[in-house]
């Protein structure tokens, strides 16, 4: 299949254009930041929790495509935000929409989607057949690519194929160390609870989580599950974490290679693993803990991205239906002896989930945290504290 390098005029000439490295180019409407940006191009599935996915760390170097054709209407607000530090912020490079932003109509709502994007220097494009890009991601995988947008229309489409064509990608790429935070700190926010919002708690165990590109939720149904919550940076050594003493460890989510990333970050997990601390580990955890107990990982085609994941838990037989967001996956293949599979996706039946077996050491490949998706998952967290 191939992609049409025309679409239809939204206004009365193109302000934004998305190129491929095979050269086809995209043309729509620009919205937020000006200028360009190169990242690799994925689909997301979601119908609500645009502003939980452009802030979610685990998009760096990453284009956002939306299959649900409507965006906007619920506005922005800094509740909705799931960037854990001001470094993480600007995550994903670039939003595709097929229709023309809406104005804002939600009582939540802070800001304008359009000036929300230029505030946080995301680039955003409407007017694209978002199907077609979707089939042509099915079909052919994740393509390296740039999107632009400029007031005046004028774009350089041989300048921008050549930027899409040189740009390394994602394989070998750690990225961790750009999202996650510098400085230790705190975090005692909860889950958002109606009408109020979050509210500040105080938890009975402490627990260390590394962040590789945490999520907000993350920490927040920690404090609920009665935590005190402790975020290190990534390349933190395990001395200095054991030396917090901490009742358990969080492995987080984040963008980049797992491989890459595990450069650093595996021996850190093999002393934690051997000093006897229970471990949840989350998307990139998960891949980065199976690495660190002897298995591998691989790139997907496609990836998954989205909230409506059907994913089976071994350890009860319940099917439940998660957020997703990873392009990496664990070789099953590879999984040691001592390693068994709790989940698995049923999209495609690759692994979602694995347990050190006589120890409290576990992870999943999805997002049990969910913003934006089902709260399906949420009882991981407690199953994480049952186990401290």
């Amino acid at each position: 299949m191939s992609l049409k390098t025309e679409n239809q005029v939204i206004n009365d000439k193109f302000t934004g254009v998305l190129v491929l490295a095979n050269g086809q180019a995209l043309y729509g409407m620009g919205y937020g930041a000006t200028g360009s940006a190169v990242g690799e191009v994925c689909f997301n599935t979601a119908i609500t929790g645009y502003q939980e996915i452009l802030t979610d760390p685990s998009y760096a170097d990453q284009i956002v495509c939306f299959t649900f054709p409507h965006i906007g209407n619920t506005g922005t607000t800094i509740e909705d935000e799931e960037a854990s530090t001001e470094r993480a912020e600007k995550a994903a490079r670039g939003a595709i929409f097929k229709a023309q932003v809406t104005p804002a109509s939600n009582w939540r709502s802070e800001a304008e989607l359009g000036d929300w994007l230029e505030s946080r220097g995301i680039i955003g494009l409407s007017g694209v057949d978002t199907r077609a890009l979707t089939a042509f991601i099915r079909d052919n995988g994740m393509p390296n690519g740039v999107i632009a947008h400029a007031p005046d229309g004028k774009f350089d489409i041989e300048a921008l194929t050549q930027q899409a064509q040189s740009w390394n990608g994602l394989v070998g790429a750690d990225l961790s160390k750009t999202v996650g935070t510098q400085e230790p700190f705190d975090w005692k926010e909860a889950r958002w609870v109606w009408p109020d919002g979050h509210e500040d708690k105080t938890g009975l165990k402490s627990v260390v989580v590394i962040d590789y590109g945490v999520k907000r939720n993350i920490l927040r149904n920690l404090v609920s599950v009665g935590m005190r919550v402790t975020v290190v940076p990534a390349t933190t050594p395990a001395k200095d974490i054991l030396a917090l003493n901490p009742d358990g460890v969080v492995l987080s989510n984040g963008p980049g290679d797992p491989a890459a990333t595990g450069e650093y970050a595996i021996p850190v997990i093999q002393e934690i693993i051997a000093a006897d601390k229970p471990i949840l580990g989350i998307c990139l955890g998960h891949q980065m803990l199976a690495l660190a107990l002897g298995a591998k990982t691989v790139k997907m085609e496609q990836g998954h991205h989205g909230a409506n994941h059907p994913v089976k838990d071994h350890t009860t037989n319940k099917v439940e239906i998660v957020s997703m967001n990873h392009g990496f996956a664990v070789d099953q293949g590879s999984l040691p002896d001592n390693v068994e599979e709790t989940h698995v996706s049923l999209f495609d039946g690759t692994n979602c989930g694995i347990q050190l077996k006589g120890k409290p050491v576990f992870s999943v490949q999805h997002h049990p945290e969910a913003s934006p998706g089902p709260q399906d998952s949420f009882y991981l967290f407690e199953r994480f504290a049952n186990a401290l």
